[in-house]
């Protein structure tokens, strides 16, 4: 494992991302940690933690630079991706990871614990049940749902002042031209992620005030 963090820091150098030596080492923790609990919780399909650099860490931080907001809950979380290389990432954002697979937050919240990441919150509970006491800044969606259930599962999480981030390979133009009513495009951008093969994108969608 010796070679993570090199390799890490590597691949961070062909992006713009800044980050500092103390966030490479928590990254390459949570690798670490990912593919340990990999071996019993089955939490990802990639098995090769070099491959995870690229495929989880560097895939979920090269968005970072298009978010806004201070308050960001990651939907169908997962192993915790993007939302833990994110809060690496920003120290001063908040970040609740929500899945409805109990195995999934109990690693979440290891992690948590051994890294000492004060602004995760893990949450077990399905989308459409979780109620929030206050609208978040941004919906995270990363290889979740069509961008037409992301919207209408998660339309209870923000406000008009929120917005949905969906993480995307190709662009999904036939998705947005199935956009329901009250939802429009804001942008998009293509996003380049060293060393990983084909394309990605960061859709950005908001309330209208018809909605």
């Amino acid at each position: 494992m010796t070679n993570l963090k090199s390799r890490l820091t590597d691949l961070i150098s062909q992006s713009d991302i800044a980050v500092t030596e103390h966030q490479i080492d928590l990254l390459v923790a949570y690798v670490e940690l990912l593919h340990k609990w990999n071996k019993a919780y089955n939490l990802t399909s990639v098995r090769d933690p070099e491959e995870m650099l690229v495929k989880h860490i560097l895939d979920s931080i090269a968005n970072g630079p298009f978010l806004h907001g201070e308050r960001f809950i990651d939907v169908g979380t997962g192993p915790g991706l993007p939302g833990i290389p994110l809060a690496i990432l920003y120290p001063q954002r908040n970040f609740v990871l929500l899945d409805s697979l109990g195995k999934r937050i109990t690693f979440l919240r290891q992690v948590v614990f051994q890294l000492k990441l004060s602004n995760v919150t893990p949450v077990l509970s399905r989308v459409e049940e979780y109620h929030p006491e206050h609208p978040f800044d941004g919906v995270l969606s990363r290889a979740f749902a069509s961008l037409l259930d992301m919207v209408s599962w998660c339309q209870h999480l923000i406000d008009e002042n929120g917005r949905f981030f969906a993480l995307k390979g190709v662009l999904p133009e036939q998705e947005l031209q199935q956009l329901p009513a009250g939802i429009e495009l804001v942008t998009y951008h293509r996003i380049q992620v060293p060393a990983l093969e084909g394309q990605r994108h960061l859709v950005e969608l908001k309330k209208t005030n018809a909605s």
